[in-house]
């Protein structure tokens, strides 16, 4: 790397189920930082034109493709729940591409650090990716309340999605900073602008 290559570092972003965690990214994108999100990482694999998607529908025929071409997503679900050798093979398909397609994403970002937003960070590892590591936390009760209110999901479905995810005090462990996220959205970013003004003094100090 030569002396006037950019090498933007790497923020680590993540939270539970309703703590806030892409409210935060939000404001990240809108003060001008490159956000890589894990889960838009996982669709951008899949485009059309893109080898992974070729593959799919080599795989499980073109029945799994929409009028226009792009992945029909609900026709993918429904084969690999069906069976669990599916979905393997459809992770050891796309799991080395979407983190391939992070990796060059946080590589090749011009602003003066990156916000890598994954909500199973420490669950599975990508922590190790980023520099520096950012947990929204929020009291459970609230996690709760804000999911249910957001999506719908039936008390139960949202209990067990909390219980698959790393308890707060696992994924606050790890962090570098914690922003705690239990009062209003202005809160947030008002932690999250204070935050960026020390993360902007780091900037080209780590590679």
């Amino acid at each position: 790397m030569t002396a006037r290559e950019h090498h933007p570092w790497v923020l680590g972003l993540t939270g539970g189920i309703g703590s806030g965690k892409s409210a935060a990214a939000e404001r990240f994108a809108a003060l001008g930082l490159e956000v890589v999100d894990a889960d838009q990482a996982s669709r951008w694999v899949v485009e059309p034109g893109r080898p992974a998607l070729a593959a799919l529908a080599e795989h499980f025929s073109p029945a799994i493709l929409q009028a226009d071409g792009t992945l029909d997503r609900a026709a993918l679900r429904a084969r690999i729940f069906a069976d669990s050798n599916e979905r393997l093979w459809v992770e050891k398909l796309l799991h080395p591409l979407i983190a391939t397609e992070i990796a060059e994403r946080l590589r090749t970002a011009t602003s003066a650090y990156a916000v890598f937003v994954s909500p199973l960070m420490i669950e599975s590892g990508q922590y190790r990716l980023a520099n520096r590591l950012l947990v929204i936390d929020a009291p459970r009760e609230l996690q709760m309340t804000r999911t249910l209110r957001r999506d719908g999901s039936s008390q139960g479905q949202i209990e067990a999605i909390l219980a698959a995810q790393a308890r707060r005090e696992d994924r606050t462990a790890l962090a570098d900073d914690v922003i705690l996220n239990d009062s209003t959205l202005e809160h947030l970013h008002a932690q999250v602008d204070r935050l960026h003004l020390v993360y902007l003094s780091l900037a080209g100090t780590r590679s």
